[in-house]
Parts: structure tokens; sequence; C-alpha cells
């Protein structure tokens, strides 16, 4: 398999787009296309200029989950085998939820198993109309095990309770109400409209505080409100209020001016 089943493309105004390309196989994924992703996301991770990450994929569908022949092969592998494998799955679902910039995801077509993770994982998610989900896992005498954190966090215990065990699909209605979808699109032809209306929001907004913001979001989600919680959003209130970035956007709010952050062309 080529680096081409995976592609990275950057643009001027910093976006970074990971593409699975294996249009040919529903987009279906491997452990080679994982490793591939994974150094992508630290690319973009690292790079400066990237503001903003979109997953997507070519074809009809957005994945059909892992490979026929990855999953033969993985069958005749031993616990320990199985383990450092599934592993490396669990490692790109960690790096694609705690992405420190903001990240969106397009559906079309079908998601099915880790592909459902792909998208719990991600800050915003917009799907086309027809795409359906499916947590097929249970069919074959499986369990969606490293993709359930961020799955049960995004559906919600009662959903998944229902849906990790029919192994039923689900539509894109039904996804956004259960929470793992933000907005439909009626078909491909309006993604990059709606996705250009994410981008041009996310790009007024602070670098620095939208990354703070989502680890303000893992810090207080299903956390008992203590005094412990209390004070530490209160820590970092303070602590975001005197930095540097803090201090030009304050700045700019009381001068009516555009802050740094802000790219003209856009």
């Amino acid at each position: 398999m080529s680096e081409s089943f995976v592609l990275l493309e950057k643009t001027k105004t910093g976006c970074a787009h990971i593409v699975i390309n294996r249009p040919e196989v529903h987009n279906a994924f491997d452990d080679t296309i994982i490793e591939q992703m994974i150094i992508w996301l630290d690319d973009a991770e690292r790079d400066p200029d990237v503001r903003m990450l979109v997953l997507r994929s070519n074809g009809k569908n957005f994945s059909a989950g892992a490979d026929l022949n990855w999953m033969k092969k993985i069958a005749e592998n031993s616990y320990d085998e199985n383990l450092i494998d599934a592993g490396r799955l669990a490692e790109l679902m960690r790096r694609l939820n705690n992405f420190s910039k903001p990240t969106i995801c397009l559906v079309q077509g079908a998601a099915f198993g880790g592909a459902v993770g792909l998208a719990a994982c991600c800050d915003i998610v917009i799907a086309e109309k027809r795409s359906r989900f499916c947590l097929s896992e249970v069919k074959i005498g499986l369990i969606p095990a490293v993709i359930s954190p961020y799955v049960v966090r995004a559906i919600g215990e009662r959903q998944a309770r229902r849906f990790f065990l029919t192994a039923e699909s689900f539509s894109s209605v039904e996804a956004m109400n259960f929470g793992l979808v933000h907005e439909i699109v009626a078909d491909t032809s309006l993604f990059e409209l709606a996705l250009k209306k994410y981008l041009d929001l996310l790009a007024t907004n602070s670098p620095q505080g939208m990354n703070a913001a989502k680890q303000l979001i893992f810090k207080v989600s299903g956390k008992e409100i203590n005094e412990s919680l209390i004070d530490d959003t209160a820590r970092r209130i303070a602590e975001i209020r005197v930095s540097p970035e803090g201090q030009e956007g304050l700045s700019a709010f009381l001068e009516k001016r555009q802050p740094n952050w802000i790219q003209e062309e856009r």
C-alpha cells in the first residue's frame, strides 16, 4: 500500500485536510492507513501554520470500517499481537480526540465501525442526508472497544446500550438527534459551503482560546462540581487573561479593532 491512500493537503488559509483515499474499497482502513493517519495528525499538530483540521474521504462512502483482508490477518494473530494492533487504533483515536486545534469531519454515505469512532473524536461533524452510521462489531462476534469512550460520550449511554447491542444502522437525522452529528446537508455538493461557514467562524477566534476551550471541556465534562473543579476553572481563566493572546484579544475588543490572529485576506 502506498502513501496515496491517505493524503494530507494544506491550504494557504491554515487548514489541513486529512483525506482517506481508498474509494474502491469504500475507504476501509487497515494498520497501514492507521499509521499514516497518525503521521499526518502529528504533522498537522506540529505545523504552526495549521489552525484547523478537516477529516474527510474520497468516494461515495466515508468509511466502511475495517478492511476485510486486515481482519483476516488479525484473526490469525496471537493475543499479544492483537493487543499491539488494537493499541495503534486506540492511539489514532486518542490523537484525533486530543488534537489541539479545531477538527471537522465530513461524512458521506456509510460510516461503519471504527469510522463512527473517527467522527466521534472530531469537534464538529457535518453529514450528508443519506449517510448511515453503524456499530456493527457484534455481528461478527466483536465489540467496538477502542472507539467506545468517544462514541459513548457523543451519543450517550442509553443510545450506546441499544446500538452497540443491536448493530442496526441509524440515519444522519438520528445521529444528529443523538449528538454525533452537528449539521446535515442535502448532498455532498453542499459540503464545501457548510465547511466554509465553520472555517470562517473558526478563523476569527483565538487559536490559543480554542485550544484552551477544548482542554476545558475535557476537564469539566462529567465531573462533579466541587471546590477543586471550581478552583481549576478560576485558574484557567486567570492564566489566559494574562497571556499574550488573551491580552491581545481584550485590547482588540476594547479598541474596537480586529485581533492580530485574523488574516486580512479572509
